[in-house]
Parts: C-alpha cells; structure tokens; sequence
C-alpha cells in the first residue's frame, strides 16, 4: 500500500478509538431506553461526572491505573478493551478495503463497512449482556447501509451490486423469519430483523459472500453451543444469544466469503 493508505489506515483506527468510547454509552444506555448523548458520562458508583482529560480514550482509563479520580472505587477495564477493540477493528476494516479490495471493488465501500464494525461492536455486546437486539440500533441500520451501500455501487458504475444487497437483505429477513415461525423457542425477531441488515452488506459483496456468511453465523453458534455444553457452561435449555455468531459469520463472508465458495464449487466440480 501506498504511504497514504497507511496513514489512512493509522487515522481511521484513531478514530475508532473515540467511536469505541462512544460505543461503551450506547451499550450501556440504550438497552434501558436512556439518552446517549445527555447527562454526561459520569462513574456509576459516585455520581460525579467524568472529566474531559479522563475521557481520552484507552489513555484516561491507563492514566488513572483503572479507578476513579473521585471515589477511587475500580472501573471495568471492559471500557478501554472496547475502545482497543474498536480502533483495531476500523483500521482493519480499512486496511482490508484498501488493500485486500484494492482494484477490485471501489473504496467508498469503506463507509458502510465502517459503520458495521461499529454495530458489531455495539449490537454484539448489548446482546451478551442482556440477550437483546435493540431496534434502536438495528432498524436505522437499514436506511444507513442502503444509502452507504448505493453510493457505493454509484462509484463503482454498476448498480448490480446495490440490486443483489437488496435481494440479499431481503432473502436474509424472509429466511430467519421463517426458522423463527418454525422454531420460536430458538430464534428471536431481533435476530430475524438483524439478518436482513447483514444481509443487504453480504449481497452487496455477492452470492457466494451472501451464502458463506449465512452458514457460518449458524456454524460458529453449533460450535460454540457444543463447547459450552460440554464443559457445562450451558445446558441445552441455556438461552445463548445469536447475535454475536450472525455478525462474526458476515464478517467471515464479506471477507473471504467469496473465495471460499469458489473453491468449493471447484471441489465439487461445478465450477
């Protein structure tokens, strides 16, 4: 990559930085319908407001070795794990759309991917910690993709691939919806409204990303499930959330996704 990717690179994972921070409120207070921008953050114990310097994301958290400038009391180092965790993933995200697509898809994918990185991050750990798929976040979801992802096939010259994100989007709500009919005890309606905005960003990428992404989210929930059983974390009664499975399966699609069905249809000889 260029001189110029990379600094892309390091700024977009900066940025991710400050995104994670924000990302740690909305976990916190969009499951309890609570604003995300009023009052200001403030220690959960004390009451007293965070300051501006203890705010810098990772740093404040390093700078006051994980406790409270007021009441001394320990803050969770899931704070600063989340904004690492967000930073690393948005200059990923961006290392792989400007490396790894390069010359292939258009750049200005980075947005809507971006901007799914940041749901993952937010749906998949509201999800563990209270076994729901806010539609605070998801349905919103849907008019932001379709817009990233339309802009997208505009730079690109071809609108087939905004077509398929449709059709993808679409065949991923119908799908769930219909195995959550089938089988409510073991699939929710956050999940179903969930696939159909991870399905539009799979069909954007194409069939094979569309069908590798599906069947891994199902994949890595069978694995995980047979883990946790068998080292009696869970029984099979355990509600164990989907949510996470289905975003780490997208991910798997929208990144290799598309090689991996080309080489199965070769090893079957269908290709």
């Amino acid at each position: 990559m260029t001189a110029l990717a990379w600094f892309l690179v390091g700024a977009l994972g900066l940025v991710g930085l400050a995104i994670g921070s924000f990302l740690n409120v909305v976990v916190h207070r969009v499951p309890a319908g609570r604003s995300v921008v009023h009052p200001p953050s403030a220690c959960p114990r004390c009451g007293n407001r965070i300051r501006p310097r203890d705010n810098v994301p990772v740093l404040g958290w390093l700078l006051l070795r994980g406790r409270c400038r007021d009441c001394g009391e320990p803050i969770s180092p899931r704070y600063p794990l989340v904004e690492l965790g967000t930073g690393v993933a948005f200059a990923l995200v961006t290392w792989f759309v400007l490396d790894a697509l390069a010359g292939e898809r258009s750049t200005l994918v980075l947005p809507a991917l971006l901007y799914l990185a940041a749901i993952t991050v937010a749906l998949g750990l509201i999800d563990l910690d209270v076994r729901r798929l806010p539609d605070a976040i998801v349905l919103p979801s849907y008019v932001v993709l379709v817009v990233l992802l339309g802009l997208a096939s505009i730079a690109e010259g071809d609108w087939w691939p905004f077509v398929r994100a449709l059709i993808g989007g679409a065949s991923g709500f119908v799908f769930y919806f219909a195995l959550a009919i089938a089988y409510p005890a073991g699939m929710g309606f956050g999940d179903v409204k969930l696939a159909g905005v991870l399905g539009l960003v799979l069909g954007w990428f194409g069939w094979g990303a569309l069908l590798v992404g599906v069947f891994s989210g199902f994949l890595l929930g069978a694995m995980v499930s047979v883990l946790f059983i068998g080292l009696r974390l869970a029984t099979r009664k355990s509600l164990i959330p989907f949510g996470p499975y289905m975003l780490a399966g997208c991910w798997i699609g929208v990144t290799v996704g598309g090689p991996l069905f080309s080489a199965y249809l070769r090893l079957v000889g269908l290709s």
